[in-house]
């Protein structure tokens, strides 16, 4: 197997949209020397007017203190997006460094879309590290550039000692019936063409590496089905 300095994967559910029963979820790499990595925030804690399809469940906060771990020993958050669901605990880190794609961080600060949550993901510089295209973390953590849903969105590339290779599709594919090669009545969606060639790049990676799980980013019916916060990945 791949070496890899990945130990294990704690995945989370901390809210959900009612009406589509969509789960929002963020998930945590723990390291064999002991770093504490986040992927996403998940929902604010005071979720704004104009998200009121969003409902808060067990924060992000109050799940990592079930399993001992306090915002001061998170090292890194990966940032897959600002969007609301995904970044609305980012400040609360305040030891942690940000990562995301350069990209999505310059369209941010001019996108309205991601106006109502600046104040989570707009951090010193010099906690946040840009970075540009697919990018290895360190060994067992990866991250893949899926511009589509936005610009510049990343997924991540996860190995597991024990269980292998995971992939987090994210909202490049937030189902799985949309991990699929086939054509996608998706002539009214924007930027279909991209959201397109990132599913394609998501099946050649996952078949490739001959993944173990792949994880999408919002899919309930399998969501109700993974090891969810405090059991884990390994």
């Amino acid at each position: 197997m791949n070496q890899t300095a990945v130990q294990r994967l704690y995945l989370m559910q901390v809210g959900v949209m009612p009406e589509y029963r969509i789960p929002i979820v963020c998930a945590l790499v723990q390291t064999q020397d002991g770093r504490n990595i986040l992927i996403d925030t998940g929902l604010p804690e005071v979720i704004p007017e104009e998200a009121s399809d969003f409902e808060n469940g067990q924060d992000v906060v109050t799940q990592l203190a079930s399993i001992g771990l306090n915002p001061a020993d998170i090292d890194m958050v990966i940032s897959t997006h600002y969007d609301i669901d995904h970044a609305g605990r980012h400040a609360a880190f305040t030891a942690a460094q940000y990562v995301v794609q350069r990209a999505h961080h310059l369209d941010a600060t001019s996108n309205p879309r991601f106006a109502a949550l600046r104040a989570e993901w707009d951090q010193p510089a010099e906690r946040i590290r840009l970075v540009d295209g697919d990018t290895e973390l360190l060994p067992g953590l990866t991250l893949i550039e899926t511009s589509g849903h936005v610009p510049g969105h990343q997924s991540v590339l996860v190995r597991l000692p024990r269980t292998g290779t995971v992939l987090l599709t994210i909202d490049a594919v937030p189902f799985a019936s949309s991990f699929t090669r086939d054509p996608q009545d998706d002539a009214d969606t924007p930027d279909a063409e991209s959201i397109r060639a990132s599913t394609i790049k998501l099946l050649d990676l996952a078949e490739r590496e001959r993944a173990a799980l792949v994880i999408f980013g919002h899919d309930e019916a399998q969501w109700n089905g993974l090891k969810l916060l405090p059991a884990y990945y390994d």
